[in-house]
């Protein structure tokens, strides 16, 4: 735990310096490659200090300069430097309001080019879903976490409807990433980083065209997930 603290201590000015980087970016950074190169950077960094590795499968299946919908599990606070290493700072993270109330870094999430959703309004949570098509539509990719939260123990949790109603939306590929052997890198409610070798894998992107109603959207997350599952290792 000692260890620990002193890596996050190390870390401190290093977060500050990107937060500040990213948030005086906004105003003259239209497109965001700036700005997503900030969090691209401090991801590098966090897991370089904490000596976890990242291996990435399946990047044959995609052309990063092409917008995607990549949709993933989510077992810890690990995920989102994985997954901004693993698609090269190519993707707008789609993030909980709550996260907007760290000091900085939360200020420049709120306001960035990432797309900030409240799940406690329906009203404000469609705002963000029309705010993610827009993005797409301007040729960026973004990464959603449908199971909604960090799972409890390990196990992959039933998702939500809401990456895959952008989905039929936005008429872009929905590309299902797996990340593995996180859960026990920095599981919720703990502070406690430990050293980890993170696989992540690409699954072949899945066509979102022809989506027309909700149950075209329903079969599209249950094959989403059954891909998933299908790579995913319990982690409990």
């Amino acid at each position: 735990m000692f260890l620990t603290i002193a890596k996050l201590i190390f870390l401190f000015p290093i977060s500050l310096v990107f937060s500040l980087l990213a948030f005086g970016s906004i105003p003259f950074d239209r497109k965001g490659d700036f700005f997503r190169w900030c969090p691209w950077m401090w991801s590098k960094c966090i897991l370089w200090t904490f000596g976890i590795k990242v291996t990435v499968k399946g990047l044959e299946n995609i052309d990063l300069n092409q917008p995607y919908i990549f949709v993933s599990n989510h077992a810890s606070m690990a995920d989102i430097p994985t997954v901004m290493v693993a698609l090269n700072g190519k993707v707008n993270i789609v993030f909980k309001k709550e996260l907007t109330w760290v000091p900085i870094w939360g200020w420049a999430l709120r306001y960035g080019h990432f797309i900030m959703i409240d799940r406690s309004n329906p009203r404000d949570a469609m705002d963000s879903i029309e705010r993610a098509v827009q993005t797409i539509r301007s040729g960026q990719s973004v990464i959603l976490f449908p199971e909604g939260t960090r799972t409890n123990d390990g196990k992959l949790q039933p998702f939500k409807r809401g990456a895959f109603t952008l989905a039929a939306k936005s008429g872009v590929p929905v590309v299902p990433m797996i990340i593995n052997n996180t859960f026990g890198i920095m599981p919720k409610g703990s502070l406690n980083v430990k050293r980890a070798d993170i696989s992540v894998e690409l699954e072949k992107p899945i066509p979102t065209d022809e989506l027309e109603n909700k149950t075209d959207e329903l079969e599209l997350m249950d094959k989403v997930h059954k891909a998933i599952e299908k790579h995913y290792i319990n982690q409990s």
